[in-house]
Order: structure tokens, then C-alpha cells, then sequence
């Protein structure tokens, strides 16, 4: 397969198994590449910065520096590159932090290679994977709550083109991962303005995939 075409990664993690088992399944996938390797926080901003990969794997807790502090770093150096984050522990801080720090994904390490592989394209082609027990478990108690009141409050504020209640749902439920169809169910709307919430939210914001969508909106603190 042409390089061009390789989704091209740097895998961060500082325990050397894990990155030789990782690189292993995704040298054979036909359409991925690992083309840099890093053991701590700083040397995965120079990897990163030196091969401009088209998404890294980071490992949250590494030395040098944590995995959301080179994540941010990385993101403002490299806005073309996608950041996913991979962890031992589900823990709902880690999640924010990560999101709030532009990652584009947050998995488990124990996550099967299928789910990880698909995980990967979803992700390149502009997707975001938020789907731990509890980043849901957070949406849930979101969605049970008057934070969406509060939410679109900021948002009007915000935004030199207010986002409308409606818009400020979807956001925060883009901002966990959720495709289409699961949004619609949720909001019990048709697909279709589904669709139409999430071109006008990226046109007020400004971006031009939904993976912008919510590292923006999480920056101008419009989700949580």
C-alpha cells in the first residue's frame, strides 16, 4: 500500500512489552505504520514532533512528564495529529483531563485488538472514541441533570453565533463518542437532524470534523 495512504503512528508507553506487542499488531495491518517509539512524556513530544505521525498511542502515566501534558503539547504543536490515550485505570478524571487536553480517544490497555484496530481508523477518519464504563456513566448522570442548562448558558456566551439548547446536547454527547444513530436515539430525533445539529455546531465553532468540534468546545469549556 502507498505510504501516503498508512495511517502513520508513534506509540508512547514506557514499559518496552507493551509497545513491542503494540507495534507488532499494527505493523502487519496493511494500512498502519509505527514509525517512532518513546518510553516518557517529553521524548513523545520529539518523537512526535520529528516523524509528524498521523495519531499516537499515549500512555497516561509514564515519566517525564504525564501522558495529557505531552498530549497537549503535542496537539498545539501538531493540530493535524490525533492523540489516544491508553490507561491501566478508568478513571472519570482521566477522561476530562484527556479531552480537555485535545486526545481524540481514551482506551483501555486491556482493550481487544479488533475493538483497538477499528478504534484507530474510526479515529483517523475523524471519529472520537470516548466509550469507557465511565465516560457513559458520566454521560449519564449529564443527561439526568440540568448540566445541559447550564451548558448552553456558557455557550451563549461563548460564541459570537450562540449555540441553541438542542445544539449544546449534541455537542456534549459528540464529546463522548457517540455516533449518529446514538445521539439521535437518545434525543429522539430523526438521523437526519442529527446530522444537521452537528454541521451547524461545527460551522459556530469554526472546525471542520467533529474531532475539532470537541477538543474546541472542551477548551471554551462548553462541555464537560
Amino acid at each position: 500500500m502507498p505510504t501516503e495512504k498508512m495511517i502513520r503512528i508513534v506509540l508512547a508507553d514506557d514499559q518496552p512489552f507493551i509497545r513491542k506487542g503494540l507495534r507488532y499488531v499494527l505493523d502487519i495491518q496493511e494500512d498502519m505504520q509505527v514509525v517512532g517509539e518513546a518510553s516518557s512524556g517529553e521524548e513523545a513530544v520529539d518523537v512526535a514532533l520529528s516523524h509528524v505521525p498521523n495519531l499516537v498511542l499515549m500512555d497516561i502515566r509514564m515519566p517525564g512528564g504525564t501522558g495529557i501534558t505531552a498530549t497537549k503539547s503535542i496537539i498545539e504543536a501538531l493540530p493535524g495529529t490525533k492523540v489516544v490515550l491508553l490507561t491501566t485505570f478508568d478513571v472519570e478524571q482521566y477522561v476530562f483531563e484527556g479531552i480537555r487536553a485535545g486526545a481524540s480517544g481514551y482506551l483501555l490497555k486491556d482493550t481487544e485488538t479488533e475493538e483497538l484496530l477499528a478504534g484507530i481508523r474510526a479515529m483517523h477518519r475523524g471519529a472520537t472514541l470516548f466509550n469507557s464504563s465511565t465516560a457513559k456513566q458520566a454521560l449519564d448522570q449529564i443527561l439526568t441533570s440540568n448540566t445541559t442548562d447550564q451548558l448552553h448558558a456558557a455557550a451563549q456566551q461563548s460564541l459570537i453565533e450562540p449555540l441553541t439548547k438542542r445544539e449544546t446536547e449534541v455537542l456534549q454527547l459528540l464529546a463522548y463518542g457517540k455516533r449518529n444513530q446514538e445521539i439521535s436515539s437518545v434525543l429522539c430525533i430523526s438521523e437526519a437532524t442529527t446530522k444537521t445539529h452537528i454541521h451547524h455546531i461545527m460551522q459556530k465553532l469554526g472546525v471542520r470534523d467533529r474531532t475539532q468540534a470537541v477538543v474546541a468546545a472542551m477548551r471554551m469549556k462548553l462541555v464537560k
